[in-house]
């Protein structure tokens, strides 16, 4: 009969009103509970800060499967490894990862996953950065039920009709994508439901670097996406949206070239990882108005030691890297991670990114 593998979880505490960290392990439980045939003797441990190679060393002990850190240079290397011989598979409960030298995975034979949870969930908070930069509901709702009343409380001429924002439509507009893997795709076809054309290149890299355009077009639901380059992309787009993940080819690919090339008057919004960013590059372009607005739920230190420049600026929406976080998704990551590693136990592994 085949030895059960051990298993240990590093869940880190949600911070959120409408889930708790017993709630997260309830959920791993119900989920490890419906594999009794798999799965072996686990633990759940409570995660502070990010997993590198020599912490928690006790607690992954002799494991043989680790799930739930982030996956990062100072987790996923040659200390690690020797520190934990019998691990053979990581998986982390996120959809990004840094940048990690695949080559020493390779070398101990380790199968590392992502889990594809919160495609439509990022997508879907990407968009909403997008309308409230086209819209700004709460602020003219907040026109309507208050500054309204109060002006003719005070007999002062007020229109009722009064925008306080401008108003952008969308339809006929050129959103471009940088990243169309699973989140990219799922703004694709939302903003194609819209009216809007999607253009989108899908190696990324800074100017200049391999970013030649490829010669096919890609269906999703909807419609069609025109793949450029990001050269192509950057002049052409309306709108960009940043879904790549952060590496040392798009760390700062929006430089100060990139924002030159832009149209006057492009929304940024990324929802992806703040260094893709220079942020100096972006705020001066804020500031001339080559980019109109910028909607971002990251920055590029998080959580960041001052108040940074960008926040000061009225031309940003900047939320602290939430898209991820509706209580259906959180359960919805542990679900699939279980899933993920069941696939891998039966010689099968899916979302492997090493």
């Amino acid at each position: 009969m085949r030895q059960k593998k051990k298993l240990v979880i590093f869940q880190s505490d949600p911070h959120l009103d409408q889930l708790s960290w017993q709630d997260m392990a309830d959920q791993w439980k119900r989920e490890l509970g419906k594999y009794p045939a798999e799965i072996g003797a686990y633990r759940i441990m409570l995660m502070k800060g990010s997993l590198r190679a020599d912490s928690f060393r006790d607690e992954i002990g002799d494991a043989d499967a680790v799930l739930g850190p982030g996956i990062h240079p100072g987790l996923v290397n040659e200390t690690f490894f020797q520190l934990h011989p019998n691990v053979k598979y990581i998986a982390t409960l996120d959809h990004g990862y840094r940048e990690f030298d695949r080559n020493i995975t390779k070398k101990y034979g380790v199968t590392v996953t992502n889990t594809i949870y919160g495609d439509r969930t990022i997508a879907q908070y990407a968009m909403a950065l997008l309308l409230n930069i086209c819209h700004d509901v709460s602020r003219n709702s907040h026109f309507t039920k208050n500054e309204y009343w109060e002006k003719r409380s005070r007999n002062e001429d007020v229109n009722y009709f009064s925008v306080m924002t401008p108003q952008i439509e969308l339809s006929g507009k050129t959103l471009g994508i940088v990243g169309l893997g699973k989140i990219g795709s799922r703004m694709a076809e939302m903003a194609l439901g819209m009216g809007m054309k999607v253009i989108a290149c899908r190696r990324t890299g800074k100017p200049g670097a391999s970013s030649a355009k490829p010669a096919d077009s890609l269906k999703v639901a909807g419609g069609t996406v025109e793949q450029v380059s990001f050269e192509e992309l950057l002049e052409r787009a309306d709108v960009i949206s940043i879904h790549c993940p952060l590496t040392s080819e798009t760390e700062r690919m929006f430089d100060r070239s990139a924002f030159e090339r832009m149209r006057r008057g492009v929304i940024l919004i990324n929802t992806a990882r703040g260094g893709i960013i220079d942020e100096d590059a972006l705020l001066d372009a804020l500031n001339t108005r080559k980019v109109y607005m910028a909607g971002l739920d990251v920055v590029a230190e998080e959580p960041p030691a001052e108040r940074l420049p960008l926040m000061e600026s009225p031309y940003t929406y900047i939320t602290s890297h939430i898209a991820w976080q509706p209580r259906e998704a959180r359960l919805r990551a542990v679900k699939i991670a279980v899933e993920n590693y069941i696939s891998y136990l039966h010689g099968k592994p899916v979302s492997v990114i090493s």
